[in-house]
């Protein structure tokens, strides 16, 4: 299960990539697009949040400890820890947000641009984590359903870094190669998060809810704000909910 936690969330990450080609053929994709795109990757992330984690951690939970209460104090546990450890790489980590500007530790020399590239760096972290946690749990089906509403959701993230990259002269090859590489650190949040579970069953239902914790945090945090800031929001809010249903169909039909 190592080994498909790892090759899944580097499935998942490389699809930043994916999502920055269309820089390499010099077209556009409008804000309102855009904006559509990242409320489709955050209903896809809610769904997978509550569909392919939550959910089974609570079920997990009562199979190991025997009692409906257990399972939610445990799901309430990983849920807070989750979001807290990303609050606290937030904070601490420099980094800057579309929305709210600047955050975390005195950047020192680093640019606005690396600082946003950062972000989203941090971003992805957690959501290879995820993608981990699900196959440490034996479930195969249930772990490509995370990576798969997880890449869907990285694709609008890698071409933002890209277009990004373009408006401050970068080159084509080098805009859609940097937003390639930070959707690499999902391997990496793979491996851990499928070997923390794979040492003990007990383990599991804490850290697939705490996974869920901190991929809801980045949807409240920053997903959501984005696409609002425009003046596309219905569009932006339409997505989501065609991103939400679109994971809760493939999550229940295929898990």
């Amino acid at each position: 299960m190592i080994l498909w936690g790892f090759l899944a969330s580097l499935g998942a990450g490389l699809m930043t990539g994916v999502g920055a080609l269309p820089v390499l053929f010099g077209r556009e994709i409008t804000r309102r697009t855009n904006d559509m795109m990242l409320g489709f990757a955050a209903g896809v992330m809610i769904s997978a949040s509550f569909f392919s984690l939550i959910l089974p951690g609570i079920e997990e939970g009562e199979a190991i400890y025997g009692t409906t209460v257990a399972a939610a104090l445990l799901a309430a546990t990983g849920i807070a820890l989750g979001a807290l450890a990303v609050a606290g790489i937030n904070r601490w980590v420099p980094h800057e947000h579309f929305v709210t500007g600047p955050e975390g530790a005195d950047p020192g020399a680093l640019s606005k641009l690396w600082l946003f590239i950062l972000a989203i760096t941090i971003h992805n972290f957690p959501e290879g984590m995820a993608v981990g946690i699900g196959f440490g749990g034996g479930d195969v089906t249930n772990g490509m359903s995370l990576a798969t509403g997880i890449g869907l959701q990285n694709a609008p993230e890698g071409l933002a870094v890209a277009v990004a990259l373009r408006g401050q002269g970068y080159g084509r090859l080098r805009s859609v190669w940097y937003a390639t590489l930070t959707g690499l650190v999902e391997p990496i949040g793979g491996l851990i998060g499928v070997a923390a579970v794979s040492v003990s069953v007990y383990v599991l239902p804490v850290g697939l809810t705490f996974a869920a914790g901190a991929m809801l945090f980045i949807i409240s945090h920053e997903i959501i704000p984005e696409t609002h800031r425009h003046g596309h929001q219905n569009r932006a809010t339409t997505g989501l909910l065609m991103g939400l249903i679109l994971m809760m169909f493939l999550d229940v039909t295929l898990g």
